[in-house]
């Protein structure tokens, strides 16, 4: 046999016998190594996945809470009230109006023939003062002459003829019977005379304003012609005024239990009270007009500085008394698509947003049927800015733990 031949297949043999088990083990090795390894990574993605969860869960309960610094709070005026439940009136919502009361307005008219003229350049509206001259009348163009020129050539007159009769009567050569048509010739002539007061210009006679006051209306232009008795202007003094609300055939039976009224204008976003205006009670209309539906209910008030004679209101008609009942201010009260919303103060910075069931309102406070309770600490000044702030982007991530 050839030496050659036999000893290479020896050594082949003895490699494939020699790194056959080593081979296996180290396969073995690297396996297990690397199913280890795989589960290991299997095992922190299932972990880190519910980690996740579990923080999604927990910020998905506070998903509804606004973050408002005290700082920022304070810089746009949030402020809070308890609630706390206690009496409410019952309340007849309608509508009506502010007249003035009577007395509280005169009539001015000429005092002679002639033609106006303005003392200044009046519009309605306008403040005037007791006794100020408002309008001249003038009659020097006329073919009567000067009115109050003619009055007074007449007082004087009549004045010498008193003085000269005053001094005869002693010695009997005037007698009591002449000297007291003469006396009341001359008181005539000078009644005369003073109502026609000389305007300061001196061409007319002044028409003035008999208190202080505004001029509510003008009945006359310059220059027209008036004769004596002509309505020129309506002066009022505007400090009180009569509230008169329309009070329904249904609400009628109520009408013992009204006791007062609140109420607000178009042109003002503030609610009045009559108690605070010291108002009272006037009377309460016992029938209607023909064809109508209402009957007055009127109230006596001191004129606010915004209040204007003749507008519109709408009123709440303020009844018995309710107890135990949970009412918030008007102001906290937001609205959205027909649902109604307060916002909750949680503490120093969180705030959250809770729909309620509003009930009767007296135009300062709603009643509360459903969503407050006892203690909730309601935002009552801010409620918008509070919407506002909901809506931003800017609201920093939530803290708040409970």
């Amino acid at each position: 046999m050839n030496k050659r031949i036999i000893i290479p297949g020896i050594s082949v043999i003895f490699l494939l016998w020699a790194c056959g088990p080593g081979h296996d083990h180290a396969a073995h090795d690297h396996e297990t190594e690397a199913g280890h390894s795989h589960e290991a990574e299997l095992a922190g993605h299932e972990a880190a996945l519910h980690a996740g969860h579990d923080h999604g869960e927990e910020n998905a309960g506070h998903s509804d809470e606004i973050v408002i610094s005290p700082e920022k709070a304070e810089a746009i005026g949030i402020a809070t009230e308890t609630v706390s439940p206690g009496k409410f009136r019952e309340i007849i919502r309608t509508s009506g109006e502010i007249l003035p009361a009577a007395g509280d307005e005169a009539t001015i008219v000429a005092t002679t023939d002639g033609t106006v003229s303005f003392a200044e350049n009046y519009t309605e509206g306008a403040a005037v003062g007791d006794g100020q001259e408002i309008f001249a009348i003038v009659s020097s163009n006329l073919q009567d002459g000067n009115r109050i020129e003619k009055a007074r050539i007449a007082y004087l007159a009549a004045k010498d003829e008193y003085d000269r009769a005053s001094r005869l009567t002693g010695s009997r050569i005037v007698s009591q019977k002449e000297f007291a048509v003469i006396k009341e010739n001359y008181e005539n002539a000078k009644l005369a005379y003073e109502a026609l007061k000389p305007s300061k210009s001196g061409n007319g006679v002044a028409v003035t304003s008999p208190f202080k006051g505004y001029i509510k209306s003008l009945a006359v232009k310059q220059g027209d012609y008036v004769t004596t008795g002509t309505p020129l202007a309506t002066v009022s003094q505007n400090s009180h005024l009569v509230l008169e609300a329309d009070l329904s055939q249904k609400d009628y039976g109520r009408r013992h239990s009204i006791t007062g009224a609140n109420f607000t204008t178009a042109y003002s976003g503030r609610t009045y009270s009559t108690s605070e205006l010291g108002g009272r009670l006037l009377s309460i209309g016992r029938s209607q007009n023909e064809g109508q539906y209402y009957m007055p209910v009127s109230f006596s008030i001191k004129n606010a500085s915004d209040l204007i004679p003749g507008a519109f209101a709408e009123i709440w008609l303020l009844c018995g008394e309710k107890d135990n009942v949970i009412t918030v201010p008007v102001s906290a009260l937001t609205e959205e698509q027909g649902l109604y919303f307060v916002y909750l103060k949680l503490d120093g910075q969180c705030y959250r947003k809770q729909e309620v069931t509003p009930g009767a309102s007296d135009g300062q406070r709603t009643e509360i049927l459903k969503g407050l309770a006892t203690g909730d600490n309601v935002v009552v000044k801010g409620a918008y800015n509070v919407k506002l702030a909901s809506a931003s982007n800017a609201i920093p991530a939530h803290t708040h733990n409970h």
